[in-house]
Formats: structure tokens, C-alpha cells, sequence
């Protein structure tokens, strides 16, 4: 039995280590450990609620939007202030082109690539991966011209010895799968991919004047001017240019996205039976059709396009709707420390940042489980490990009976051959991203009709400004934000004290999904999921890295706390 470390797990949004025992070719068991610490949460302290979105956006590159609103809307539900539907639209839009330019970037760029064998694209046939990809989806760039020239590009690398990108992959490793032609059209679909995204990131520019940091947010709604005549506002024009980048977002989606995944699940069918969380799903759910009312704000389960529920034990007959009020934190393994005691949860209302690092010291050679391993706390619901994110979400529509949803998971169980339970898997996950991809691309035109209508109808208001000031808010209040961002369920929490931030507590998918083991010994949903991985050579964890990447990890986000002086708190050394 031997110990295999991966330090740092790259394509990735920040720092993880990954830790796992090995055993006849098997991972038998598993921790996680993020070995960076950020910080937030402290420097919103003493800051006017107003501005604390601002900060809170910051931490992380990737999901800015997701915290900007999150946090906006934990500050709204304090202060008891309803946004207008101008502004739940703007926000809608910018939140789902979120999530499906994330998801897009995910699996090609930080995913495929566990998968793809980017080498192997070099003995392809151009016209045979053509005829593939032609048989998948009517996507343009099949042709055997653009493949041809995508291989003698990919040749032009190999020649000069630079790789670019694909430098340090695993070319050659026993668990590619792939046939040399599907390798070489998903390295076309990586390529179309990055132009993709340098498209699609401008429905952010244009709602929020910039990216990835938007500054359109504002409490009680928005900064941008609505009219359709206007020479500086949000007009018939930008409408316009809105409605070509999402259509070719949702193209993109269906014709590459979708059926790429479908292709790799199907050549890789034991990976259905592979990867499996804790088969406990959380959601509270977004994307409602209109804005939630602030009296509803303090009990924030939004039953939207998103749908909010909560799966136990895997059980898609019986959901039950989630409580705020059973969301907790423990720190027994977290380099944090509480002063009730560390094995005691905290609900984020109440919850404590205090820092509290015991080891490993350089070389850094292997974690002392035994004790605290990682900056990660252990959120648990109901006192039960979970797992949030796009698999969560899909599953919860799919036992709620969303058509869109069942229509495209049922025809992938009919191609594959599987029963639903092959959705509890690394293909389960990843499929349900680009299910969940499809759901919020066509939910962005609908948006996008809503608010066009609604401009149409003579509203132009993007801001209630009644509670905008803090001499109309109660001398204490408090608040939670919730938004279900690309990862998973995120909540933001505020308690508000003579109008300042009294304390703050951000509590972020990866957090959930990869904190380490609570009091009782049980492992967070990374550390369940790599159990039964096999390992064919472990100076090559390409299996690992399948699993891990399938939940999409953000540690960025997950350790958010930041030391202000920009002092360096740990040293990371790859082995």
C-alpha cells in the first residue's frame, strides 16, 4: 500500500493537493487539502454594506459575478429592499452567460484534456474525424479542411518542439481511449472553443462594463440606463448584439458542447461507474421569473429554472425542499480554530475566521491526516455531507420532471445504455455540465425576451433606491445571499451593525465539495468520489485528475481569506 501525492492538481481555479492511498492499482482512500489562504471575509469588517459586493467579487478570477450578486443580495434581504424586474433581468442575464461560458471553458480547457490524447491527433484521418463529427451534430467546423488544418497546425508545434498548452499532458497513457480521429476533432472543438469564449465574455462587458470584475451592481439593483432610443444606455442596438452572442452561445452549446460529451461518455462506459460522491444533492435553486420579494428574503430557497431541492442516499423519487437554517460549519480538520470548540458547527451567521495552521512544515512530504490538513472548513447540511454543483441541479430537474432536462439525460442513457444510476458518476457530472450548460443558454433568450418586452412596455427602472440609504435601515439586521453559480450553491451572509458590516461569512461550492472530514469521521464529497478510482500509473494520476477535475475545483473561492499585508502565510512546494 503506498501513498500517492498530487501537489498542486493544475487546470484548476487555485491551489489543491490531493493525497490517496493506493492499493493492488486502487485508491482505497483520499484527502484533500487546499494549501492557500485568502481573505475576505476579515476585510469586509467595519465596511459599509453597500460597497462590500465590490470587495467580495474579488475573490476569486473565474465566478466574480457569482460573488458580486451573491453578496448584493445577502446586503438587499438585511436592509428589506425589492429590486425592479429590469434589474432581476440584467442580473439573470449576466449570472446564466456566467455559468455557460464557464462551463464551456471547463470542459474543454480544464477538462478534455483528461480524456483527449492531443498526441494521438497526429496519426488521424482529417476526413474520418469529419465524418465523425458530422455524425454527432450539424456543427460547422466539421469539414475535413478545417480538421486538416488543425492537424498541421498541431504538427507545426510538435515540429518546433513547443506543445503550447498541451505541453505537459499525459500523451500516450494506458487510459486514453479515444480513437486518433476523435482526439483530433476535440482538439479542433479546444481551439473553437477559446474563440468561443473571447465572444461570448461580451454579453459581461456590455451588462457589466467590464469583465470579469462587473461594476453594474448596486444595491437595490443597477447602474445601467435603460433606453431604447439612447446613445449611451442599454438600446435597441445592444439588445440587438445581446440576442447574436447568446444565439451563438446556445449554437455552440448544441452543436459542440452537448454531443462532444456524449462522444467521450461513449468510450469511456466505465467511467458511469466510476467517481460517485455521497449521492446527497443540495440546490436552493435561481433563475426565478421574477424578483423575490424581500419579506421572502430571509428564507432565500428560489425554486427557479434552477430548481431547489435536496436528494438523499441518491433516492430521485423522493426530494424534499432545502432549509437555510441547517446549513453548518466545523473546522476539527480546518486550520481554523473556534472558540466553542472546533468539532462544534457553527451556522454562518455565528461562524468564526480565526486562523489556526499546524503543520505540514517544509518538506512538506505528506499531510499529518490524523489532525487538520487542510484551509477548507467542513460545511454539512442537516449534519450530512453533500454535493452541490451542475450534477445536483440536473438531478434535481430531472426527478422533478423538467422536460428539457429529461429529454437530453434520457436520450444519453438511451445511447449508452445505462440506467439513471449511472448518473452518480465522473460522466454524470460531466454530462450534467453541459446538460446544465444547454438549460441557462436558452434560459439567457428567454431572459432576454422578458426584459426587451418589458423595455418595449414603457419601464426603464433598473433601481429601487428607497432603502439605498442607511438611515432607512434597522439599527441591526442581517442577511443571506444566495446564488447557485457554475460550482455549485453559494451563500453569502451579513450581519449588519449601525450601518456597517458587523461579520461576514462566504460559504462556496468547493468548499462544500471539498472540505475535509468533519468530527464523525465522514470525508467530503472530493474525498468520497476518489474511493475505487484505479490508478494504472501513479506517476501519471490521469484517472485522479478525471474525477477531481469533473467537480470543476475553485479553491480561490473556497479559501477566501487574504492576508492584507500580501505577506505569504505557506509555502507550496511541488514534489
Amino acid at each position: 500500500m503506498s501513498r500517492l501525492v498530487v501537489d498542486p492538481i493544475t487546470r484548476i481555479e487555485g491551489h489543491l493537493r490531493v493525497e490517496a492511498q493506493v492499493a493492488n492499482g486502487t485508491i482505497t482512500d483520499a484527502w484533500t487539502s487546499t494549501t492557500m489562504w485568502r481573505g475576505l471575509e476579515q476585510i469586509v469588517q467595519g465596511r459599509d454594506p453597500r460597497d462590500v459586493w465590490y470587495f467580495a467579487q474579488r475573490v476569486c478570477g473565474v465566478c466574480t459575478t457569482d460573488h458580486a450578486l451573491a453578496s448584493i443580495r445577502a446586503a438587499e434581504a438585511a436592509v428589506g429592499v425589492t429590486i425592479p424586474p429590469n434589474a432581476h433581468y440584467l442580473r439573470d442575464l449576466i449570472a446564466a452567460s456566467q455559468i455557460v461560458h464557464d462551463h464551456v471553458v471547463h470542459f474543454y480547457h480544464l477538462h478534455a484534456l483528461d480524456w483527449v490524447d492531443v498526441v494521438s491527433a497526429l496519426s488521424a484521418s482529417p476526413s474520418a474525424a469529419a465524418q465523425l463529427g458530422q455524425s454527432l451534430s450539424d456543427y460547422p467546423n466539421n469539414t475535413v479542411a478545417q480538421l486538416t488544418a488543425v492537424q498541421t497546425r498541431l504538427k507545426t508545434f510538435v515540429a518546433g518542439g513547443k506543445l503550447g498548452p498541451f505541453a505537459n499532458g499525459y500523451w500516450g497513457h494506458p487510459a486514453y481511449q479515444l480513437p486518433p480521429e476523435a482526439n483530433l476533432l476535440a482538439v479542433s472543438h479546444y481551439l473553437d472553443a477559446l474563440a468561443f469564449q473571447r465572444e461570448y465574455v461580451k454579453v459581461h462587458a456590455i451588462l457589466g462594463g467590464k469583465n470579469p470584475h462587473p461594476q453594474s451592481y448596486v444595491l437595490g439593483g443597477m447602474t445601467m440606463s435603460v433606453d431604447p432610443n439612447g446613445k449611451d444606455t442599454l438600446n435597441d442596438d445592444k439588445l440587438a448584439h445581446l440576442r447574436d452572442l447568446l444565439v451563438a452561445g446556445q449554437n455552440f452549446v448544441r452543436q459542440a458542447l452537448l454531443p462532444d460529451c456524449l462522444a467521450v461518455a461513449s468510450f469511456y462506459p466505465q467511467w458511469a461507474a466510476l467517481g460517485a460522491g455521497p449521492k446527497n444533492y443540495l440546490s436552493f435553486g435561481d433563475f426565478r421569473s421574477s424578483p423575490m420579494p424581500a419579506d421572502q428574503a430571509a428564507k432565500p430557497v428560489a425554486d427557479g429554472v434552477l430548481p431547489a431541492g435536496l436528494i438523499r442516499n441518491g433516492d430521485l423519487s423522493s426530494v424534499t425542499m432545502p432549509d437555510a437554517d441547517l446549513i453548518a460549519e466545523e473546522v476539527t480538520n480546518a486550520w481554523y480554530r473556534y472558540d466553542g470548540g472546533d468539532a462544534t458547527p457553527l451556522r454562518p451567521f455565528d461562524g468564526e475566521t480565526k486562523p489556526h495552521y499546524t503543520g505540514p512544515t517544509p518538506p512538506y512530504d505528506q499531510l499529518d491526516v490524523s489532525g487538520k490538513y487542510s484551509w477548507l472548513k467542513s460545511p454539512r447540511y442537516d449534519g450530512k455531507v453533500v454535493e452541490v454543483g451542475p450534477l445536483a441541479r440536473m438531478l434535481l430537474a430531472y426527478a422533478r420532471g423538467d422536460a428539457l432536462v429529461r429529454g437530453h439525460i434520457d436520450a444519453a442513457l438511451a445511447a449508452l445504455k445505462v440506467g439513471p444510476e449511472a448518473l452518480h458518476s465522473t460522466l454524470g457530472r460531466t454530462f450534467a455540465r453541459a446538460v446544465e450548460a444547454d438549460v441557462l443558454a436558452t434560459h439567457s433568450l428567454d431572459v432576454l425576451d422578458q426584459l426587451t418586452a418589458n423595455i418595449a412596455s414603457g419601464d426603464l427602472n433598473t433601481h429601487d433606491n428607497s432603502k439605498f440609504e442607511p438611515k432607512d435601515w434597522p439599527a441591526r439586521c442581517q442577511g443571506v445571499g444566495f446564488v447557485e453559480a457554475p460550482r455549485g450553491t453559494l451563500s453569502h451572509w451579513i450581519k449588519i451593525a449601525d450601518q456597517q458590516t458587523e461579520r461576514y461569512q462566504m460559504v462556496v461550492p468547493s468548499t462544500w465539495n471539498a472540505g475535509p472530514r468533519d468530527a464523525k469521521g465522514q470525508r467530503g464529497a472530493y474525498e468520497v468520489a476518489l474511493q475505487g478510482t484505479p490508478v494504472a500509473k501513479p506517476e501519471q494520476p490521469l484517472e485522479l485528475l478525471r474525477t477531481v477535475h469533473s467537480f470543476d475545483p475553485c479553491m480561490a473561492c473556497a479559501a477566501h481569506i487574504l492576508d492584507a499585508d500580501g505577506n505569504p502565510v505557506l509555502e507550496v512546494k511541488v514534489q
